[in-house]
């Protein structure tokens, strides 16, 4: 059979041009059906776009519906438009590939030396830069790394290694933090003409005097927070900003508050001077007059002699802790009528410090401090509203019936650590102390319990005594009492009489370690949730040792007689809520299987 002959170029539905010709032969039914499909989809398409005209939100071809990535330096991470995070990658150069949209740029954490001015340049929208802890130095910052960076709000350049401070920073700033650097100097416009400043940490440098230009703040009148602590400054600078609202000194070299230095600060209301020089001469009294919004002042660790004079009437808090203070005038409190806690501990007041009614003025005093002075007995005429006093670590002997009787609001009292003796406590030197709550005569030399205790007792402290017996009488009424301890004492089991514990219904802690037990008290409060026995003399544990306490929660028996079989195995049955028994330190390893926990059944309704 002779092959088909082969279409000619004109053959078809139409000819090249498109006009119909009469037809030849047979057309190829697969080219006409490809002209069909071609111009059905032509005609479903529409007529074309004119330029111009084009859907924006249509894909174009060779075009993809997913947003372009954004540039973002290597190993960054760039979560939102304007945020870069180079954060603790041990970057030792600065990224580049910044966008310069970004608004917020972290860097801390990293070893950068230095700071290349034509990639900060860039970044003119920069709001945060965060550069603390690197190693960059005054000599890879150069003078001008800011000035471009006209919207800049909060800068840190905190723990790195600059000797001076930036000539130049932003206008705009509102917050700068430069500390733990090695700055010895600070220019006029590092922090001057910053209206929008309210935050300034300069601590842990060593900043002097002469490196404080007397403009260093001039025209940032909006500087709430000042921090200068841990430099080397030796008197009080003058010019501060009268806007100031916190201001740290601690841990300094000054010695002196030159006149006048803090006169126009009437918006400050914390002053922190403790650790430095001062001494009475350094002060006068209009040192502290004008700070009428004052409320807190701490002065401790300095070296003076007497109470400051010319005390605002806002102060709420002074702190006079670690002077060399030996005595206390009551006209020089006459202005702090409104002080709520006075430290005056570790200080030189002796049998004469605290005259009769020195502290009278203070009417709204809440805590006085009086520990680690040479005080021999309690001061009297204190407050009558006073609420706690610490007068641990003194040399207080005796107790009389009337030494606390003006304090009848009186919720925390700690005498621990002084001299007294049983027999020179009055037995009603306590019972004015009706809203007594926190008791400690801890460290002392008594032999029994004192008589008279407020039944309001929530703790009740007598360790370090010399402690021999107890006897219910002592413990009577104390129905309220969560909290004894009876540590390091001289009891033995014998000597503690039946009924002792019978009144103490809500006693949760039980300290009785280091005494001369030999077993396990009976009869222990029903409440009890800790007990501590450890460092007694117990060689036995019996099967109804802890019948009386079957809430208890924790158990320590930890040096004392026990051995591998010391323990009766019925010992703790009887106590479901057991998760803590410490046996460490005996003579044998001692095994204790406690109860499992029971499941907790499900709620109602639950899943």
């Amino acid at each position: 059979m002779p092959a088909p002959p082969r279409p000619s170029p004109d053959s078809g539905c139409y000819r090249r041009h498109g006009n119909p010709l009469p037809s030849q032969g047979p057309a190829d039914p697969s080219l006409c059906f490809q002209w069909l499909i071609l111009l059905l989809l032509l005609m479903w398409l529409g007529p074309p776009v004119a330029p111009g005209m084009e859907d924006a939100a249509f894909p174009h071809l060779g075009e993809s519906s997913q947003p372009l990535p954004r540039p973002c330096p290597p190993r960054c991470s760039c979560a939102r438009a304007d945020t870069v995070d180079c954060a603790g990658l041990d970057l030792q150069v600065f990224p580049d590939n910044i966008t310069r949209t970004a608004q917020h740029l972290s860097l801390q954490n990293n070893q950068l030396q230095e700071l290349p001015y034509n990639e900060l340049s860039r970044l003119s929208g920069l709001r945060t830069l965060s550069l603390h802890n690197n190693l960059i130095s005054s000599e890879g910052l150069p003078d001008e790394a800011f000035e471009s960076l006209t919207q800049l709000q909060h800068i840190y350049v905190a723990h790195n290694k600059l000797s001076v401070a930036p000539q130049f920073l932003p206008r705009s700033l509102r917050v700068a933090d430069l500390a733990a650097n090695q700055m010895t100097e600070i220019f006029p416009l590092t922090f001057g003409e910053k209206p929008e400043l309210r935050s300034v940490y300069l601590h842990n440098n060593q900043l002097s005097n002469a490196g404080l230009p007397p403009d260093a703040f001039l025209g940032s009148e909006a500087i709430t927070t000042l921090s200068l602590s841990g430099n080397r400054l030796s008197y009080l600078p003058p010019s501060l900003p009268p806007s100031l609202e916190r201001l740290h000194l601690q841990d300094n070299l000054i010695s002196k508050v030159p006149r006048g230095a803090l006169s126009r600060q009437t918006q400050l209301r914390e002053l922190y001077l403790q650790h430095n020089r001062l001494t009475d001469s350094g002060l006068d009294n209009t040192t502290f007059s004008k700070l009428y919004s004052l409320e807190y002042l701490d002065l401790s660790h300095n070296q003076l002699a007497e109470v400051p004079t010319g005390l605002p009437q806002a102060l709420a808090i002074l702190h006079l802790g670690r002077n060399r203070i030996w005595r206390v005038e009551g006209a020089r409190l006459q202005g702090a009528r409104g002080l709520r806690y006075l430290l005056l501990q570790h200080n030189a007041l002796g049998r004469t410090g605290l005259p009769p009614g020195a502290l009278r003025p203070l009417r709204c005093l809440h805590t006085l401090h009086l520990y680690g002075n040479g005080l021999d007995r309690v001061p009297l005429e204190l407050p009558r509203h006073l609420r706690a006093l610490v007068l641990s670590h003194n040399q207080v002997a005796t107790l009389g019936a009337r030494d606390l009787a003006a304090m009848r609001g009186l919720a925390e009292l700690n005498l621990a650590y002084n001299r007294l003796v049983s027999a020179r406590i009055h037995h009603r030197a306590f019972r004015p102390l009706s809203a007594l709550h926190s008791l400690d005569l801890a460290g002392n030399q008594l032999t029994q319990l004192p008589v008279g205790l407020p039944s309001s007792l929530h703790a009740l402290r007598l360790q370090r005594n010399q402690l021999r017996a107890l006897e219910p009488e002592s413990l009577a009424g104390l129905d309220q009492l969560q909290e004894l301890s009876l540590a390091h004492n001289r009891l033995r089991v014998g000597n503690i009489e039946p009924g002792t514990w019978h009144e103490l219904q809500a006693l949760k802690v039980l300290d009785l370690s280091h005494n001369e037990l030999s077993f396990v008290p009976p009869d222990l409060p029903e409440a009890l949730e800790e007990l501590h026995l450890q460092g007694n003399r117990i060689g036995h544990v019996g099967p109804e040792a802890f019948a009386s306490t079957p809430r208890l929660r924790a158990l320590f028996l930890r040096a004392n007689r026990l051995h591998m079989t010391s323990i009766a195995p019925e010992a703790f049955l009887g106590l479901p809520h057991l998760r803590v028994v410490d046996t460490a330190g005996n003579p044998e390893q001692v095994l204790v299987r406690l109860q499992p926990t029971a499941p907790r059944r499900p709620r109602a309704g639950g899943p």
